[in-house]
């Protein structure tokens, strides 16, 4: 990861307040992140008092990533995501009960709980899957686009993945079939520098993986992905773009998430360690430092809005909760979609 980006939050500068957003608009950003950061954090505590079966992979510190990109599209646009999608899904517009439960395993769930934390899906608002397999979905996005251009639906389509992911074969398959066809897709790496346990130095001998998507011509950015107007304004971009036939973008945010890849590996001997990377370059203190200097919102405003959505956390969990467990009985449901009239 180049040692520049994400900025820490006492050395990012302010800057001139963006003139094409109004207060609600930078007010919505701030919420995003925060609303997606305190679910999160309600998953991890129900997941460390054993009501999350199987794992889950929070993607606590990245949440500019994705505040910033699911603000930069339209409601009819289309997502897919890893199994780190839960803000995906929130932002995208799925019911927060219907998360909560799924990952649960209960009725209740947005799939029956029967998919869990790493396969959610609601394509009722736009969110196709989310997905437990290392870029399985970039071709399927890839493959969701091509049919929005045949169909000539005016939709766009956002791709999120993990620098992991683009050492796979059909990150560049995709990357390839992508600019020859110029669909309306943008591909978003969210870049934390390491995958699993394996550095991206490591792994790629380009500074950037951006590069790789300029070896097949396509525009590519890089961003601080702790920026979340650096970030809204790289996706708006490809969007806009995209929406005028200018086929694929890819943007490169290179953040740092705090957590360890799972809810299996999370705290351990260097939970301090974390806790000082988080506070150094944490997206929302960043976000919240200038919404004060323009004069957007004061301290006490932002603190209510916290306590309100912590509140609100509690009580989407206190409802997932009380729903009942998918029983075996249900095993042959939703395995086969209707036959059509």
């Amino acid at each position: 990861m180049s040692a520049t980006l994400p900025i820490p939050v006492d050395e990012a500068p302010v800057g001139d307040r963006p003139p094409g957003l109004d207060d609600e608009q930078l007010l919505r950003l701030y919420r995003d992140m925060v609303r997606v950061r305190i679910f999160e954090e309600e998953i991890v505590d129900a997941f460390r008092a054993g009501l999350v079966p199987g794992s889950t992979h929070p993607c606590i510190g990245q949440e500019a990533i994705k505040a910033a990109a699911l603000d930069a599209i339209e409601e009819g646009d289309l997502v897919l995501a890893t199994y780190r999608g839960h803000g995906e899904a929130l932002l995208k517009g799925v019911d927060p009960v219907a998360i909560m439960a799924e990952l649960m395993g209960r009725r209740t769930g947005i799939n029956r709980g029967k998919g869990g934390s790493m396969h959610l899906a609601d394509p009722s608002v736009g969110l196709l899957t989310t997905n437990a397999i290392v870029a399985g979905h970039i071709p399927m996005a890839g493959g969701v686009a091509l049919s929005c251009k045949f169909r000539g639906t005016d939709q766009v389509v956002l791709c999120f993945f993990g620098d992991g992911a683009s050492c796979e074969g059909e990150f560049f398959e995709t990357l390839n079939m992508a600019m020859l066809w110029q669909v309306p897709l943008v591909f978003v790496c969210e870049n934390n520098g390491v995958a699993i346990s394996v550095p991206t130095e490591k792994s790629q001998a380009t500074p950037d993986i951006a590069d790789r998507a300029r070896g097949f011509g396509m525009t590519a950015v890089v961003v601080d992905g702790n920026d979340v107007l650096a970030v809204r304004d790289a996706v708006a971009d490809g969007v806009d773009r995209a929406r005028a036939g200018g086929g694929p973008t890819f943007v490169e945010c290179k953040t740092l998430r705090w957590e360890h890849h799972s809810g299996f590996s999370s705290g351990g001997r260097d939970a301090e360690e974390r806790r000082q990377r988080r506070e150094a370059v944490d997206p929302i203190a960043r976000y919240r430092k200038s919404l004060l200097a323009w004069g957007v919102a004061d301290e006490a405003a932002l603190d209510a809005l916290a306590e309100e959505l912590r509140a609100w956390a509690k009580s989407v969990r206190a409802e997932a909760e009380a729903a009942p467990p998918t029983g075996p009985e249900s095993i042959w449901d939703d395995i086969y979609a209707p036959v059509p009239e």
